[in-house]
């Protein structure tokens, strides 16, 4: 009989077992919540610091990964000490736990991102929103406009119901501009902002789609409603009260046209409503006009006009004459004026009607860009001591697209000196933006080129371009020069020139002599040069005539007397 090894009190073995069961839990438990709760503050700290996300991204990952290791072992050993040493079991259930624990962590990782995901998507929506609103009127802006025109003709021709559209312009807007300022402008452009859609309904919308241009599309409306609402509200406009103290009231005109009712799509519906537009500010300004085919046939004569004009800058169709400006004294030529004639196959008769065309079409800044590039370009055999002039509107001058480096880059393309160039200004057209004029100028005079007014005494603009530009040369126009032969008033107000030119130290020419009677008065006042079909015809350059002919002798003293009976100061 063998000996049994002896035995420990059943009690005790529970006791040990026990406690280390519990000893285990306890740790397992403890390293799952510590994790847990490291995931927690993790998330809470992303949460709240959502803007520094992508810094932090994989430290939370790495600490997820040992979270999910911890779990694991833990499980693990907690199995091997409930279940027994089967270690198959025990991976299985470690493997569940560690994936159960994984899912929470990630759960928690996750939740700042979709705070983030909201967050940016609420940005994204603003932006959006942004970029389809006007800042300055906070209606849609001209993006907006278009891609609500298309939806709503789909709508319109889907269901067929009516839409009618509106576009309306600001009369004699830059005018307030360049009078009152540019704030007084912009307050202006607010006013019509809040005006236009106090007097629509919430289904129509208004949108600014210019500088001074706005849309109203009004759904479920025909043409004649569309007029009677903008009747309403541009009678609202002229109301004092709509604009500031400083611009009183505000005038707009406005085309309508409507769908079904005269267009099919939304490329025609817009096209009617700008052609209405345009014969109501032909038509006066301060106007609504709903659309008829003669609107559009007007809109089609100024779109071939401009086209035509277009043709003739592309291909070319400009020639050159040049009228020389000859020295009363002594009959030399001191300079030529450059003048512009359409070629064949140009659909313009004369220069007269090329440039209403442009005027009309938009095009007139280039085209008069493009006369001073053919006058140049064939102003090559102009001899050194002579000067080239060029006309110039002052439109052109105010427009975005002139420049002073564009003149010069003209000049240095046919190697023509800044130095002898004079580009002249007409007083026939307004300036609007007289300090936008003068710098300008200001930036080619540094350059060499000078200034001189045209045809001063043609219209009522010329004395205030007098006081406020300092030009090297004055013309006068012909309308004065012709008449100064037989009345004695037109022989002051040139006397009156030649004073101010000589305070001023420009020189003065007189345009349109077409007899020698006139020339002996001119040259009495002091008028040195002159230029008109007897010194000289247009022509090409080679063959610019020089004129044949002498002034008749004055002595100083005959000169003299003779101003002082006409009351003019004496010239020295």
């Amino acid at each position: 009989m063998g000996l049994e090894p002896p035995r420990a009190p059943v009690g005790g073995t529970n006791v040990r077992v026990r406690t280390r069961t519990n000893s285990a839990i306890t740790t397992s438990l403890g390293g799952i919540l510590i994790m847990i709760g490291g995931q927690v503050n993790v998330a809470q700290a992303g949460a709240t610091r959502s803007r520094g996300l992508p810094s932090g991204l994989s430290g939370r990952f790495a600490l997820g990964f040992v979270g999910a290791l911890v779990a694991f072992v833990a499980a693990h050993r907690l199995a091997l000490l409930l279940i027994g040493p089967n270690d198959l079991v025990a991976l299985i259930v470690a493997a569940i736990g560690s994936v159960t624990v994984a899912g929470i962590a990630l759960r928690l990782m996750v939740a700042p991102f979709a705070d983030v995901h909201a967050d940016l998507q609420l940005r994204y929506e603003a932006a959006v929103a942004d970029a389809l609103r006007d800042p300055l009127t906070g209606l849609g802006n001209h993006r907006a406009f278009h891609e609500e025109l298309e939806r709503q003709v789909a709508a319109a021709l889907r269901y067929e119901t009516p839409l009618a559209l509106a576009i309306l312009d600001l009369d004699e807007f830059k005018g307030i501009n360049d009078e009152y300022g540019h704030a007084a402008g912009d307050r202006v452009l607010r006013a019509v902002g809040e005006l236009i859609p106090a007097g629509l309904r919430l289904a129509d919308r208004p949108y600014r789609v210019g500088g001074d241009e706005f849309a109203v599309l009004l759904p479920h409306t025909d043409p004649e409603g569309a007029r009677i609402v903008m009747r309403r509200i541009l009678a609202q406009a002229l109301q004092p009260a709509t604009g500031r103290p400083d611009t009183g009231s505000i005038s707009f005109s406005c085309g309508i046209s409507a769908l079904p009712a005269f267009a099919e799509a939304a490329a025609q519906l817009y096209a009617q409503a700008d052609a209405s537009l345009y014969a109501a500010k032909r038509g006066g300004r301060t106007d609504i006009v709903v659309f008829s085919p003669t609107n559009a046939d007007s809109a089609a004569d100024a779109t071939s006009a401009a086209a035509a004009v277009a043709q003739v800058i592309a291909h070319g169709h400009l020639g050159a004459a040049f009228q020389p400006i000859v020295s009363l004294v002594d009959g030399r030529t001191v300079g030529v004026e450059g003048l512009i004639r359409p070629l064949p196959p140009a659909p313009f008769d004369n220069p007269a009607s090329l440039f209403a065309a442009a005027e009309a079409g938009g095009r007139l800044s280039a085209l008069d860009l493009a006369c001073i590039e053919t006058i140049v370009a064939n102003a090559g055999a102009l001899p050194p001591n002579q000067f080239l002039s060029v006309n110039l509107s002052p439109p052109t001058i105010e427009a975005p697209e002139f420049s002073h480096t564009a003149i010069l880059a003209i000049l240095a393309r046919h190697g023509f000196p800044p130095d002898r160039l004079v580009i002249e200004l007409t007083e026939q057209q307004q300036i609007l933006d007289i300090e936008r004029v003068r710098g300008r100028l200001d930036a080619c005079r540094r350059a060499g080129i000078r200034f001189a007014a045209d045809d001063i005494g043609a219209g009522n603009s010329g004395l205030r371009l007098l006081a406020d530009i300092g030009f090297d040369i004055l013309k006068v126009d012909l309308t004065l020069v012709q008449r100064s032969a037989s009345d004695g008033r037109y022989l002051a107000v040139l006397g009156s020139v030649v004073d101010l030119a000589a305070r001023t130290g420009a020189m003065v020419i007189a345009e349109g002599i077409e007899h020698a009677t006139q020339m002996a008065p001119l040259a009495a006042l002091g008028i040195l040069h002159g230029q008109g079909y007897h010194l000289g015809r247009p022509g090409p350059l080679e063959r610019a005539p020089l004129p044949a002919h002498r002034v008749p002798e004055l002595t100083a003293a005959g000169v003299a007397a003779w101003r002082e009976s006409m009351g003019l100061s004496t010239v020295n």
